[in-house]
C-alpha cells in the first residue's frame, strides 16, 4: 500500500484531513465545518464532536494508504488545560467577549508591554495570556487541577500520542507569554508561576512518538505511525518560503483563509505599530518575523455573501469607473481599522456578481494597505484560500510597479508546510511564476481614493 502522511489542519472555519504521498501529492481530502458549542460555562470548541469525526475519517484513509504520520496544524489563540484524563475546562473560543470591566482591568496591569512580547492588544481572547488569566481567576479550582497548558496543535498531538510537548510558532502568535526576541517567556507567565504548566518545548519537525495503540486498533492505521509535534497555521504556509529564502530572496507570503496575514520574510523596513494589528510572530526556528494581519475571509464574505458569485473582468472595472467602494471593516475582530464601522460609497454594487467583484477589490486594497504599512519590499506570495480567485494576484501585482506576485499551488496553504514536518530536510521548491499584473483603467486613482476615504495612512 502506498505510504502516506495526513496533515489535520483545523482553521478557524473549517476541519480537514488531508491525505499526501511521499511526492507531496494530495490523495483525499475530507473537511467538516469547526463548530463552537454555546452551552456550559462559555463558548468552546467541540473537541468531541471533532475528535469523533477524525477517528472515522481516518479509518476510511487508512484504507486508502499506509498512514506513516501525522501532522497538526491549527489555528492560533487557543490553548487546551489538562490533566492525565483530559480537558480539565472546554477549549475556549477565542472570539468570545468574555470577562467584565473588573476583569479588563486586572489583565492590564499584568499584561506585558508591546516593545516585550511583540503582541498586539487584541479584542476578545485572541491574546492568549487573557485567556489564561481569566479561567485562572473564574474558575481557580480547575486550573489548580491543569497538569499542562497545550497550545492548539499540541493538544491533538497529545490525544493521539499520548506526549505532551510545546511549540514556539503557537507560543509566539500574539499570546502575550513569550518574548521574541530573547526567546523565552514574558513577564506574565513569569509573574504567574505559569512555566511549569507548559510542556517542555520541541520543534515544529520533531516526532513525539507512535500512535497510541488503541487509537491504531480503532482506526486500522499501523501502530507504527508516528506523531508529529505540530505548528500554528499561517507558519506552515510560510514554511516552504522560509526554507528557499537563502536563495529566492526576501518575501513577503499571505496566508489568506478566515484571516489574511502578510509575513515579512527579511523585506519590512517599518516599525511595528500596534494600533495597526501589527506584531511580531515567531517561525519555526524561534525567529520574530514581522506580520500584519485582517480577517480577510470573513470580510471578503460579509461584501460578497456567504456564495460568492462568479464574476468577469467588466464588473470590477465597471465598479472603479463608477467609484463604487467599500470601506473598512466588516469584522468586529482584530486588523488595521479596528473599531471602525463598514461601509459603502458610490453607486451599491448591483449584481451579485459586482458584490463578489466589490469584495475582491477590498480584500486587495486592505493586503496592499498592508504591504505598505509593514514597509514590505520584494515578492509576495499568495497562500492559501484566496488563490481561488482569480483577479486577487494580478491586481495585487498592478498596485506597485515591480511587485512580483505569485500565487501558490496550495489551495490550503498549509498542506505543503505541514508535509514538510512530515519529510524534513527535504529541499523545498520555489515558488512559481509571477502572475501578469493587471491595472484597469483608473485602478491606482482608485487605490488613492481608497486610502483617502478610508483613513489610511
Amino acid at each position: 500500500m502506498t505510504p502516506g502522511t495526513v496533515v489535520l489542519d483545523i482553521g478557524k472555519t473549517n476541519a480537514k484531513l488531508t491525505l499526501i504521498d511521499a511526492a507531496g501529492k494530495a490523495l483525499a481530502e475530507v473537511r467538516t465545518p469547526n463548530t463552537v458549542r454555546r452551552v456550559g460555562p462559555y463558548p468552546h470548541h467541540d473537541t468531541e464532536r471533532l475528535w469523533t469525526w477524525m477517528c472515522a475519517q481516518l479509518t476510511e484513509l487508512a484504507s486508502q494508504a499506509d498512514i506513516r504520520a501525522i501532522v497538526p496544524v491549527t489555528h492560533g489563540a487557543t490553548a487546551a488545560l489538562v490533566d492525565d484524563a483530559g480537558l480539565v475546562l472546554p477549549v475556549l473560543d477565542y472570539e468570545h467577549e468574555f470577562g467584565d470591566a473588573a476583569d479588563v482591568q486586572r489583565y492590564a496591569a499584568v499584561r506585558p508591554g508591546f516593545d516585550e512580547s511583540g503582541s498586539p492588544r487584541l479584542p476578545a481572547g485572541l491574546n492568549l495570556g487573557r485567556q489564561l488569566e481569566w479561567l485562572q481567576a473564574r474558575f481557580p479550582d480547575e486550573f489548580a487541577r491543569t497538569r499542562h497548558v497545550l497550545m492548539y496543535p499540541q493538544y491533538w498531538a497529545w490525544r493521539f500520542s499520548g506526549v505532551a510537548a510545546s511549540e514556539v510558532t503557537s507560543l509566539g502568535c500574539h499570546t502575550d507569554l513569550w518574548r521574541p526576541a530573547e526567546r523565552r517567556w514574558s513577564s506574565l507567565v513569569e509573574a504567574r508561576g505559569w512555566e511549569s504548566l507548559f510542556p517542555e518545548q520541541r520543534d515544529a519537525w520533531a516526532r513525539l512518538g507512535r500512535i497510541q495503540p488503541e487509537l491504531a486498533a480503532r482506526t486500522g492505521i499501523s501502530a507504527d505511525c508516528e506523531i508529529v509535534c505540530g505548528v500554528h497555521d499561517s507558519n506552515a504556509s510560510l514554511l516552504r518560503h522560509l526554507l528557499t529564502l537563502q536563495r529566492s530572496g526576501p518575501c513577503t507570503v499571505l496566508s489568506t483563509g478566515t484571516w489574511l496575514i502578510a509575513a515579512a520574510l527579511g523585506s519590512a523596513t517599518k516599525p511595528l505599530v500596534e494600533a495597526q494589528d501589527m506584531l511580531a510572530n515567531c517561525n519555526v526556528f524561534g525567529d520574530a518575523v514581522p506580520c500584519m494581519r485582517f480577517m480577510g475571509g470573513r470580510e471578503f464574505g460579509a461584501i460578497a455573501g456567504t456564495q460568492p458569485a462568479p464574476f468577469e473582468r467588466a464588473d470590477v472595472e465597471r465598479l472603479i469607473a463608477q467609484g463604487t467602494m467599500a470601506l473598512p471593516c466588516f469584522a468586529e475582530t482584530g486588523g488595521p481599522f479596528a473599531g471602525q464601522v463598514g461601509r459603502f460609497v458610490g453607486p451599491l454594487a448591483a449584481t451579485a456578481a459586482e458584490q463578489a467583484a466589490l469584495a475582491t477589490l477590498y480584500v486587495v486594497l486592505m493586503t496592499d494597505h498592508c504591504l505598505h504599512a509593514l514597509g514590505a519590499s520584494g515578492r509576495v506570495v499568495v497562500e492559501g484560500a484566496f488563490t481561488a480567485n482569480a483577479e486577487f494576484g494580478p491586481l495585487l501585482a498592478g498596485l506597485a510597479e515591480g511587485r512580483d506576485v505569485t500565487v501558490s499551488d496550495d489551495s490550503s496553504g498549509t498542506t505543503c508546510g505541514a508535509w514538510l514536518l512530515d519529510a524534513w530536510g527535504r529541499e523545498a521548491e520555489d515558488a512559481a511564476a509571477p502572475v501578469p499584473a493587471w491595472n484597469p483603467a483608473g485602478w491606482l486613482a482608485y487605490r488613492d481614493a481608497w486610502r483617502a476615504q478610508a483613513g489610511a495612512h
